[in-house]
């Protein structure tokens, strides 16, 4: 039995290009880590099962019917990355309440980024800040970015998801120390990293049980009986040795919080 992972984000035809490789192997799973590389291999195969992690919803972005009867070939886990940012927007808020203008980086290209801002402009005007936007589509554009906050007068940064960003995640991480902006990240490994905030999923604990669903599927178990699962528990972590280097004091309200305080 074959199971083959690809990671990729890219432009259309690079991901169909991809999920129908996958599929002239015929191999027996596909693993796809991104809504546009699940998209592409759904298009691809309508019988190859795919077992996907994603951070958007996967019934609204046309994978799946439903999250408990996902029906087809496809199932998987949903990251809340989306629904998860107006909070890391109040956390960081209430980190650096000073901040009266924060900034967000998204990538333009990603499926949701138009609602994450929209999400974000509402958060933002309920705790009373304004909200820039920051755009980076490639890694190349990940500092000139960053070169912008100045001008914007930020306080404060969401970091949106991207798998580009996880890729850059230490330049990411370097920038916002070089530029003095305490920042908020998706997860854990971002602040075990050096990031100062990460508010999410547990991500290693999703893809372990990808591969659980992965090993159903080679036992003979249909994708379309394996229910969509998303995540039940949310980590904040914070690093309070970042936190010290930016001149801030954490609050207890977060530490009380905190799943995890790195020192």
């Amino acid at each position: 039995m074959a199971i083959e992972y690809r990671w990729a984000e890219g432009r259309y035809d690079q991901l169909s290009a991809l999920a129908a490789d996958l599929v002239d192997r015929n191999v027996d799973v596909i693993a796809a880590f991104t809504t546009p590389a699940a998209l592409a291999a759904k298009r691809a195969t309508s019988t190859i099962p795919i077992v996907f992690v994603i951070g958007e919803d996967p019934v609204e972005s046309g994978l799946v019917a439903s999250f408990p009867r996902p029906g087809g070939n496809l199932t998987g886990f949903g990251r809340l990355n989306v629904e998860l940012l107006p909070k890391r927007l109040e956390l960081l808020s209430e980190l650096v309440p000073q901040a009266r203008v924060i900034a967000l980086l998204v990538n333009p290209t990603n499926s949701n980024t138009k609602r994450t801002i929209q999400d974000l402009r509402e958060a933002a005007g309920t705790k009373g800040v304004q909200l820039r936007v920051l755009e980076a589509s490639t890694e190349s554009e990940i500092e000139p970015a960053f070169a912008e906050l100045g001008e914007m007068g930020a306080g404060a940064l969401v970091v949106g998801f991207s798998s580009i960003f996880s890729r850059r995640m230490a330049q990411i991480i370097a920038l916002a120390s070089r530029n003095m902006i305490p920042a908020i990240y998706s997860g854990r490994l971002w602040v075990e990293t050096g990031g100062l905030l990460g508010y999410g999923s547990n991500f290693p604990a999703m893809y372990r049980q990808k591969g659980i669903y992965a090993g159903k599927i080679l036992k003979g178990t249909k994708p379309a009986d394996l229910p969509v699962e998303q995540p039940s528990k949310v980590e904040l972590v914070v690093n309070l040795k970042t936190a010290e280097a930016l001149g801030l004091t954490v609050p207890p309200s977060i530490l009380a919080r905190a799943t995890e305080v790195i020192e």
